[in-house]
């Protein structure tokens, strides 16, 4: 075991430690509202180019690290990023978010996936993650990501983003055989994405159910946890001490259910009260849940809800981030103000008590 001063903070208090402040990152930190991101987009204008090419995508996960010093450098890719390894053709389109091309819609189709074979099809990955632990060394905990199998299914089946997921939910509630096969195979693929992330140098993977929030609660608990499950199980039988987050979006009304994933941390977004959430989740560790539009306040505002959130979480058990990723027209100075005050938090709350 390493000498507590060498781990680094956030991984401290995934595994439960108690500290003088919560850890803070922030999702989507690499992105549209830094500058030097939109410069290095204008030479490489494909996503897939920037979260592929390694020194790309190395100096995107950095920018911020440079910039704010987060506790958590995470990964600079996308949820749909594994899918071409799986026999699933997809483009990013810049403003849009990830489109297939042959959207998943037979047996056949289904039949026809492939097991993931991560050095072969994500050799990409091995580089930047190594690069990014050798990088932060034990200043900052480097996460990894993947999508969970419910909202990769929504992405692959639909063709592309949607309000109403009408089509997946028209297959889960018309051919739910079908629909539990592929849900299945993703599961597996992506334990196996995990699993590889880990073993490149990720030391927290945080899991993207962004759209099981649409479900209704029982088809929440057809769909979705079962897939969640079965992907934590996989990966802990392997790599039992490595953290597991899971967020799913408009999670409100989910907690109690979201606690059942095998999740170490759970993701609390805005919708709900940090206090409620924290009684909800029992003894389970939470991240978040600052609404991302309080960033457009001013920096008294945005110290308020920080310590407000820091407050009703409680000591330890607790990472703070914004309830989902930083909005791009967000003024980067409100972001270094973020990350200023987050860090001095104990003796902000002291004075404040």
């Amino acid at each position: 075991m390493a000498e507590l001063s060498q781990v680094p903070y956030l991984l401290r208090a995934a595994r439960g430690e108690v500290l003088d402040r919560p850890p803070v990152w922030m999702m989507r930190q690499a992105g549209r509202y830094m500058k030097a991101y939109r410069d290095l987009r204008e030479k490489y204008p494909s996503f897939r180019e920037r979260s592929e090419i390694p020194e790309v995508a190395i100096e995107v996960s950095l920018q911020p690290w440079r910039a704010f010093q987060p506790d958590g450098v995470i990964l600079f890719s996308d949820i749909v990023t594994p899918l071409p390894g799986l026999g699933i053709e997809m483009d990013i389109a810049e403003g849009k978010g990830p489109i297939i091309h042959s959207p998943i819609r037979t047996q056949a189709q289904v039949d026809q996936l492939r097991p993931l074979e991560p050095e072969e099809s994500l050799p990409f990955i091995k580089t930047i993650l190594q690069a990014l632990r050798q990088e932060v060394g034990n200043q900052s905990t480097v996460l990894g990501f993947v999508g969970a199998p419910w909202t990769l299914a929504a992405y692959v089946v639909e063709g592309k983003g949607s309000k109403t997921y009408s089509v997946i939910k028209g297959m889960a509630f018309s051919d739910p055989t079908m629909l539990h096969q592929f849900l299945g195979k993703l599961a597996d693929a992506i334990a196996i994405y995990v699993r590889y992330q880990i073993d490149c140098g990720a030391q927290v993977v945080q899991m993207f159910d962004s759209w099981a929030g649409q479900l209704s609660p029982q088809d929440y608990e057809t769909f979705a946890l079962p897939y969640q499950q079965r992907v934590i199980q996989q990966v802990k039988q392997t790599h039992p001490d490595t953290p597991l987050i899971l967020l799913v979006s408009g999670s409100a009304g989910l907690l109690e259910k979201m606690a059942k994933s095998g999740a170490d941390i759970i993701t609390v977004d805005w919708t709900v009260d940090m206090a409620d959430a924290r009684t909800r989740l029992g003894n389970l560790k939470v991240q978040g849940n600052l609404d991302p539009g309080v960033l457009f306040g001013s920096h008294e505002f945005i110290k308020e809800r920080i310590l407000d959130t820091i407050r009703k979480a409680g000591h330890g058990g607790h990472i703070l981030n914004l309830g989902h990723g930083v909005l791009p027209n967000t003024p980067e100075e409100n972001v270094a103000y973020f990350f200023e005050t987050a860090k001095q938090a104990d003796n902000l709350l002291a004075v404040h008590a």
